[in-house]
């Protein structure tokens, strides 16, 4: 794991090498075991290494080919990395380190850049073929690894992090008016673009190049070479066959990510998915080290106050012989932990991640890789509730309707206008939100919309592609705040691709029931979550790994119980925050609908969890990077650059 940066000039200059390091500097926290840069004309390359395999300097970057034509820089891990090694030094590649890096360099050289297919892993590069004068960004097929590029006068820039971007001298920090929008209906984005205006986030699964010599008409060409597919289950598949090889794949895919030259342990939650990984990781690691946060709940009630997992956590700690260590999480740490956990994050996504951040951080103390739980619901069917809430839709337009409706999560269609400033709204399609939304199912012609299966399908596949994806994004940024590597066992090639193959039957337990209800027996159970429906399959398989009480558990994310805890501890915080007259967001947002949305919470009236966390790093976010920056609708000025 590490970071990486560079820039294009497409003016026929030379990159500034002192432009290059600041870029790189700013990604120290994601590489403190080195550095490394190389300029090429117009092309910079700048790496910060967190060494993991093969800890010797044969292990640094860039690095490159042997006639020193190629040059690699490259964040993240490729699992499958031995397997190509010997076929690559079978066919003539003489390997000089045992990293995985090298195995990509060799990759491209041997079968070009769409070698890429091949790699089971987690991965952001920049690679430079001087021979053919193109530079190609290439991310993983899940979007595990971020990387981010912004057209800046006559320089692309491109790094692991928005941060390194700005510290470019020609980088700057302004408001995009219609990703905040979508921001704030989805509490997620769905695109390329970012809260920063004219800055990109590479889409998961994407080859991108651009060649230098082009000068000003260069732009950045973009191909998917891999995207989620759940449109061809396999009818034929047994819930015995489906167990049995979920199981098996599940074990591997562990088993391949504890590949490590440093310690590595596992976070675990009390849940089936990370006690699974757990497991299985023990097995092959005596003394596993495992992490666990709870929360203070005392004087918490209702749902909130089961949200401590401690208890669950510390028996399956004691059962697989786990060297366990946890911490507790107190309201205060929100107002403590929020500067520092937005200024990582940088790119807003989902929901409360300041508990990650604090989980990262325990982590950190005591090992370099830790494994995480993330991908088994996107994957095997773990938000029965929502599927059931637009499984019956008759038709495109039905779905699309209803499920829109689901998917606005903070400010709905009818609020905007009351949620922003005039200057946003002015700046900004009305439509906006809708038609993004719409356009990620009309642009996928193998969706379909005839069958629930179908509907359940295409559930899958959106989630995939977004809230698992801003997952993804708050687990890179917010680990490797703390220089810590964090690892996805069940987003591993071989499992991801029997998952899609699965029956939508058999991860949900009660499909079928649901399917033969009449329309008015269906409306009755809309409001439906019972938690042990959904992922079927996975549960079965567990079974073999873990204790039953766990596999039957209610299911329970990770999160701080801030309905209680804004209305008491942190009450005066969230106050000061958003009500204060030296608000910076109120430039972006009425002050008068915030100031409601606060009262209806604090008041019990309406429970604003999500909205609040939002608006509270929204204003964070305002203040490390737009201090001084325009809203929209104001003549804009040269902004100051934020290095966060």
């Amino acid at each position: 794991m590490c970071g990486i940066a560079g820039a294009v000039r497409l003016d026929g200059s030379s990159v500034n090498p002192r432009e290059l390091r600041l870029m790189g500097d700013a990604l120290a926290h994601r590489g403190p075991d080195g550095d490394g840069f190389h300029t090429d004309g117009p092309v910079g390359l700048a790496h910060r290494r967190l060494a993991i395999i093969d800890l010797s300097d044969a292990g640094r970057q860039p690095m490159f080919s042997a006639d020193g034509q190629v040059a690699l820089v490259y964040n993240g891990e490729v699992y499958n990395f031995r397997d190509l090694r010997r076929e690559y030094a079978q066919r003539g590649y003489a390997f000089r380190s045992r990293t995985d890096s090298e195995v990509l360099l060799a990759g491209y050289l041997l079968d070009g850049i769409d070698f890429v297919r091949r790699c089971n892993g987690m991965f952001a590069f920049a690679l430079w073929d001087a021979r053919i004068r193109r530079l190609f960004l290439v991310r993983d097929r899940y979007g595990i690894k971020p990387l981010y590029t912004a057209r800046r006068g006559s320089t692309l820039l491109f790094g692991s992090e928005v941060r390194a971007l700005l510290a470019h001298p020609e980088g700057r920090a302004g408001l995009d008016p219609a990703a905040v929008v979508e921001y704030f209906t989805f509490q997620n984005l769905l695109g390329q673009h970012t809260l920063f205006e004219g800055v990109s986030l590479l889409d998961p699964g994407t080859i991108a190049s651009i060649d230098p010599d082009e000068g000003a008409r260069a732009v950045l060409h973009r191909r998917r070479y891999w995207d989620f597919d759940f449109s061809r289950p396999d009818a034929s598949l047994t819930a015995h066959d489906a167990e049995a090889q979920t199981l098996a794949a599940f074990t591997r895919a562990v088993d391949r990510q504890m590949v490590s030259d440093v310690p590595v342990g596992s976070y675990l939650s009390g849940g089936m998915d990370s006690g699974s990984i757990a497991a299985v990781a023990a097995r092959s690691l005596p003394r596993l080290s495992t992490f666990t946060c709870g929360f203070q709940v005392q004087g918490v009630e209702g749902v909130e106050a089961g949200y401590d997992e401690r208890t669950a956590a510390e028996a399956m700690a004691a059962r697989f012989g786990t060297e366990h260590f946890e911490q507790v999480i107190a309201p205060a740490d929100l107002p403590a932990t929020l500067p520092a956990v937005v200024r990582h994050l940088e790119d807003l996504r989902v929901g409360m991640s300041y508990p990650n951040y604090l989980a990262a951080r325990l982590a950190s103390k005591f090992v370099t890789v830790c494994l995480s739980g993330a991908g088994g619901d996107e994957l095997f069917g773990g938000y029965p509730w929502r599927y059931y809430k637009v499984f019956r839709a008759g038709g495109r337009e039905a779905f699309l309707d209803g499920y829109y409706a689901y998917w606005q999560r903070l400010v709905k269609d009818g609020d905007r206008a009351a949620f922003f400033q005039p200057g946003v709204l002015a700046a900004t399609d009305p439509d906006g939100p809708r038609q993004a939304f719409r356009k990620m199912f009309t642009d996928n012609p193998a969706l379909g919309y005839d069958t629930p299966e179908d509907l359940v399908g295409n559930t899958l596949w959106f989630e995939a592609k977004t809230f698992l994806h801003g997952l993804l994004i708050v687990g890179d940024r917010l680990a490797m705040a703390h220089s810590l590597e964090e690892r996805v066992p069940f987003l591993d090639d071989d499992l991801v691709a029997l998952a899609q193959r699965i029956p939508v039957n058999l991860k949900l337990g009660n499909f079928e029931r649901f399917k033969a209800m009449s329309d008015d027996e269906a409306r009755r159970f809309l409001g439906y979550v019972e938690t042990d429906d959904g992922k079927q399959v996975l549960r079965h398989a567990m079974a073999h790994l873990i204790p039953r009480e766990t596999i039957e558990r209610r299911k329970q994310g990770f999160s701080a119980p801030e309905e209680s805890w804004a209305r008491g501890p942190n009450r005066a915080f969230v106050e000061r925050m958003l009500l204060s007259s030296d608000t910076v967001s109120a430039e972006w947002i009425r002050p008068e609908y915030v100031r409601e949305v606060v009262r209806r919470h604090m008041d019990g009236r309406e429970n604003h969890r999500l909205l609040l966390w939002s608006l509270l790093s929204f204003e964070e976010w305002c203040r490390a990077f737009l201090a001084g920056a325009p809203a929209p609708g104001v003549a804009p000025e040269a902004s100051a650059i934020a290095s966060g």
